[in-house]
């Protein structure tokens, strides 16, 4: 199967299995969305949304953030991963979007990685989400599944990962694409042992179609 057609099939399947797909973190505005996306790096989104409603009580915008010292946010994230960290990145990023942003959060990605604690992925993710921008996130999930179907070729990194998805995937379904393989990879396409019979993109998947050909062998 050529890339070009193994392309329209999946997204043919998604647009047709899965119309809806979003964001599993809980936000109301840009801001809680940025706090969110920045705790969620190597933590799960369940744990993060355990986290933010306490977190976001307390500073519920960018200058109140921007007064405390890292020490005070870390007692409210000190259960996800890399507190001491996100913390330090939470408290530097809001002084930031308060000295240099006028405390609105930057609709593009140039500007967003400026921010502590905001990389490309998260910065697309901000982009795509808030923004409705064709940016594509790539977290291990993306790149997992994107690999595994044959959507991405002997990517070694994110950004590899990144440019064949938006060469192909059409403009207006970047945004949407993103969930879709992520969704994909947390509930069916498993790092350790993806859920292959009970998923419905094996006619058109690389990776099953050569677990075939070995079981035939």
């Amino acid at each position: 199967m050529q890339k070009k057609e193994r392309f329209a099939r999946i997204i043919e399947w998604f647009q047709k299995e899965m119309p809806i797909a979003e964001t599993e973190l809980e936000y109301t505005n840009p801001y809680e969305l940025l706090v969110a996306v920045i705790l969620s790096a190597q933590c799960t989104d369940k744990r993060v949304n355990q986290i933010t409603p306490e977190l976001l009580q307390r500073f519920p915008t960018p200058e109140k953030l921007a007064e405390v010292e890292p020490g005070e946010v870390f007692e409210y994230i000190r259960s996800c991963s890399y507190p001491n960290n996100k913390a330090k990145h939470l408290v530097g990023m809001a002084k930031m979007l308060v000295a240099d942003f006028n405390s609105e959060i930057p609709d593009t990605v140039e500007e967003l990685v400026k921010l502590p604690g905001v990389g490309r992925k998260t910065a697309n993710v901000i982009a795509s989400v808030v923004f409705n921008k064709p940016a594509m996130a790539v977290d291990t999930h993306v790149f997992r599944v994107a690999a595994r179907l044959g959507l991405s070729t002997n990517a070694k990194t994110p950004l590899e990962t990144e440019k064949q998805l938006v060469k192909y995937i059409p403009e207006d379904l970047i945004a949407t694409a993103h969930h879709w393989l992520i969704l994909h990879g947390r509930y069916v396409c498993l790092a350790r042992k993806p859920k292959c019979e009970k998923c419905g993109l094996t006619p058109y998947c690389k990776y099953y179609q050569q677990k075939l050909k070995k079981e035939e062998a």
